[in-house]
């Protein structure tokens, strides 16, 4: 009887979802609470959708609750002939200050998407010097599709011109597009799709099945939002955190990351803290500021009964306040709305 239970209770520590998993899941939820713009086939109008979310989450999807940050710095930029767009600016530095590439690994429902194509049992491409090389083209991107072409439009001509939105952007297509689009009451707009809809289709799909064989693809090579992070990411207050009294420099943890680092904290890293479980020498830790985390499951052996007490009612707070909060704002949005 006990090797039964024992046995269920291990089948259902390994199908539980890890923490992050669950965080992504429920920053996507909260994104997108507005779940009957599903339903209804419209996207949200309301006060909210002023406020930009810290990830890549598509204004136009019918449930989104919030704008989308890469989509409003290239308004901003348009219609810097006019005015600056000092709240975008600051809301972008904010998240980056506070988070960097955190906000990739934890809070951006297209990086919880990428993960779970490439789950799809296919061989992989593991990352190489191409890769790495590969990974600065989301600079190049950044710097013409999201600045360049919207801030020369907006002075220039006067007229706004979000290119990545326009041009290539997947996330808009699948959330956005396609979210209108498989609504019944919307069936009118097919009419209206031509060869810039099938473009960015294509671009959606390749970008999908990239994802499959190469471990966050769009997130490494393509999206400029990740591009602004990843300068913010050694600044940041939230990240990995290397103690370099333990660290031996054996590079474990940049050689068993997916991500195209060179070592932990850099422009590339997601903060996903894998590598913490890789360090055999415990010099790996998640920290904001002074505060931890995250910590070597080592180091959790010489917490003290009170601190553990402390820590354990902190997090119990914290899920409760999580909770209420998205609970709250599933009934506002599709109840009192």
């Amino acid at each position: 009887m006990d090797n039964k239970e024992t046995s269920k209770t291990s089948l259902f520590k390994s199908l539980r979802p890890a923490k992050r998993r669950l965080i992504q899941l429920y920053a996507a939820l909260l994104y997108n609470a507005h779940v009957k713009g599903f339903i209804k086939g419209n996207i949200y109008t309301g006060k909210s959708k002023a406020l930009c979310v810290p990830g890549l989450n598509c204004y136009s999807c019918p449930a989104a609750v919030g704008a989308c940050p890469l989509g409003s710095l290239q308004n901003a930029l348009a219609a810097s002939g006019n005015r600056v767009g000092f709240y975008v600016f600051g809301i972008i530095m904010l998240w980056g200050l506070m988070l960097g590439r955190t906000v990739c690994g934890w809070l951006c429902p297209m990086g919880l998407i990428q993960e779970l194509l490439h789950e799809i049992p296919t061989p992989k491409i593991r990352k190489s010097r191409a890769t790495y090389y590969l990974s600065y083209l989301k600079y190049l991107i950044l710097a013409w599709f999201a600045v360049a072409v919207p801030l020369w439009y907006g002075l220039k001509h006067g007229m706004s011109v979000p290119a990545f939105c326009k041009y290539i952007c997947p996330a808009g297509t699948l959330q956005g597009a396609m979210g209108l689009l498989a609504n019944p009451n919307n069936a009118g707009l097919f009419r209206m799709l031509g060869l810039l809809f099938t473009g960015k289709f294509a671009i959606m799909m390749i970008a999908c099945l990239a994802c499959i064989f190469c471990y966050r693809s769009f997130c490494r090579f393509i999206c400029p939002l990740g591009a602004i992070y990843g300068m913010f990411n050694k600044l940041a207050l939230v990240g990995v955190r290397i103690d370099m009294d333990r660290c031996t420099h054996c590079g474990a943890c940049a050689m068993h990351c997916k991500m195209d680092v060179r070592h932990v904290g850099d422009h590339e890293c997601i903060n996903c803290v894998k590598c913490i479980e890789i360090c055999k020498h415990d010099a790996i830790s998640l920290k904001a500021g002074k505060i931890l985390l995250k910590a070597p499951a080592d180091d959790c052996r010489y917490d003290k009964p009170d601190s553990l007490t402390r820590r354990s009612g902190a997090l119990r707070l914290a899920r409760g306040a999580a909770i209420a909060v998205l609970v709250l704002a599933l009934l506002w949005y599709n109840v009192h709305n």
